[in-house]
C-alpha cells in the first residue's frame, strides 16, 4: 500500500505489495470481475483516460493482484488499472493471483476505501463504522491503529445518525464537515432539517450556523435567518447561476464595494483539473 493508516491496520490485513518471489502472469481481461465488496460504485472517467494514457506509452508499471473464483478471477486491487486497460483496449492486464477468504477481500476493501484522499466526511464515516463492526473495535482501539485520536473518529462516526438528506449534502460538498458537527448536536429531525435547508439556501458559514444554532437554543427562533439578512445585486445571482451552469461546480461572487473576487469551487484532483482546463480553454 502507497500510503499507510497505521502499523495497527497492517496487521489486520495481508500485504498486497508486490515482491520479486510473486508469479505474475497476464489474464484475460474477459476472464476479470470486479471485487464485489469494493465501496467505489462510481470512477472518475477523465481520471481512467488519464491512466489509460499513461498505460499506452509505459505498459502496467504494477500487476494488479487478484484472487480465482469459479469463473475466472476477481480483482483484489487495481480495478481503476482494469478500467484503463479495457479503455486502451488491451486484451491482458500482468496480475499476481494469491489466495483470500472473502473475509479478507471484505477488509481490504474497506481499508483502501479509507486510505483514498478524496473521500468525502461521510464515506470516511462509513468506513469507520464498518471497520469497526467488522473488526469487533472500540472507538479507541480504532484510533490507536489509524493513528487520529478517539474524538476525530467520534465526530466522523456522529455524522451517520444525521437525516438521510443531509448526509446526501455532506457526500455532494454543499454542506461542510464543519456544518454537519454543528447539525448532528441538535436532537430533532425537523429542525436539523430546517437548519440544513437554510445553510444551503442562505450560504451559510459554519460560525453564521453556530449562531442560528445558539439563538435557537436561547428560544429566538425568530432571528434564526439574521445571519444571512444582507442585500443582493439581483444581476449578481444571475452571474453567479450562469457560472455555475458552465462550470457545473459551486460558484460564489464576493463583492466589496466596486471590487470583489470569483470563488469556485472543486472536490478532488480531476475536479481541480477539469476546472482549469475550462478556464485556460476561456483566456
Amino acid at each position: 500500500m502507497s500510503k499507510r493508516l497505521g502499523r495497527g491496520l497492517d496487521a489486520l490485513i495481508p500485504s498486497l505489495s508486490v515482491n520479486d518471489d510473486d508469479k505474475v502472469i497476464e489474464i484475460s481481461l474477459t476472464q476479470l470481475r470486479p471485487n464485489p465488496y469494493q465501496p467505489r460504485k462510481t470512477f472518475d472517467e477523465d481520471s481512467i483516460k488519464e491512466l489509460a494514457e499513461s498505460i499506452k506509452q509505459h505498459g502496467i508499471i504494477q500487476p494488479i493482484i487478484v484472487r480465482t473464483v469459479l469463473k475466472g478471477y476477481e480483482i483484489i486491487a487495481g480495478e481503476r488499472r482494469f478500467r484503463a486497460s479495457q479503455f486502451c483496449g488491451n486484451a491482458t492486464i500482468p496480475a499476481v493471483v494469491r489466495s483470500f477468504t472473502d473475509q479478507q477481500v471484505m477488509e481490504i476493501a474497506l481499508i483502501e476505501n479509507l486510505q483514498r484522499e478524496d473521500l468525502n466526511a461521510i464515506e470516511v464515516a462509513v468506513a469507520y463504522q464498518a471497520l469497526i463492526d467488522k473488526f469487533k473495535l472500540t472507538q479507541e482501539e480504532l484510533s490507536m491503529k489509524v493513528g487520529k485520536s478517539r474524538s476525530h473518529i467520534a465526530n466522523f462516526v456522529r455524522l451517520l445518525s444525521l437525516p438521510t438528506e443531509i448526509k446526501d449534502n455532506v457526500s455532494r460538498g454543499t454542506i461542510s464537515m464543519g456544518h454537519a458537527r454543528a447539525l448532528v448536536g441538535i436532537k430533532d429531525d425537523k429542525t436539523q432539517k430546517e437548519l440544513a435547508d437554510l445553510t444551503v439556501s442562505q450560504e451559510w458559514s459554519v460560525r453564521d450556523l453556530e449562531e442560528a444554532i445558539q439563538k435557537l437554543d436561547s428560544k429566538q427562533p425568530e432571528d434564526i435567518t439574521k445571519p444571512t439578512q444582507r442585500k443582493r445585486d439581483p444581476y449578481i445571482d444571475h452571474l453567479e447561476e450562469s457560472l455555475r451552469e458552465r462550470f457545473k461546480t459551486t460558484v460564489k461572487i464576493k463583492q466589496q464595494k466596486d471590487k470583489g473576487k470569483i470563488e469556485l469551487q472543486y472536490y478532488s484532483k480531476q475536479d481541480l483539473e477539469r476546472l482549469l482546463e475550462l478556464l485556460q480553454n476561456m483566456a
